[in-house]
């Protein structure tokens, strides 16, 4: 799989999140307070609002429209209504770059 250059990794604070458009998708990209960077899907599983909107909160993002919790390390849903887990895509910093796998 071939990494892609997505932004500069302080383009993103401490538990914040950045959008991501490449190749007709949409991924969004986290920073925790560990200042760990995590890649996922961009939309939301239940009704596809873009998840860089919502609110990030240690190692969680929620969606701001209908408060579906996701853990951005592994995808999982934490909180419904949304039942369906995002996807993860590995993420590395590389020159000051992150750089995610698709």
């Amino acid at each position: 799989m071939p990494w892609i250059d997505a932004c500069a990794a302080d383009d993103i604070e401490a538990e914040e999140a950045k959008r991501f458009d490449h190749g007709g998708r949409t991924f969004a990209i986290f920073r925790n307070d560990a200042d760990e960077y995590f890649c996922t899907d961009g939309l939301c599983t239940h009704e596809s609002i873009h998840l860089a909107d919502g609110l990030v909160m240690g190692n969680t993002v929620e969606c701001p429209k209908h408060a579906s919790v996701f853990d951005f390390t592994t995808g999982d849903v934490e909180t419904p209504p949304a039942c369906q887990n995002l996807k993860t895509y590995k993420t590395k910093v590389e020159n000051g770059r992150i750089m995610i796998e698709t």
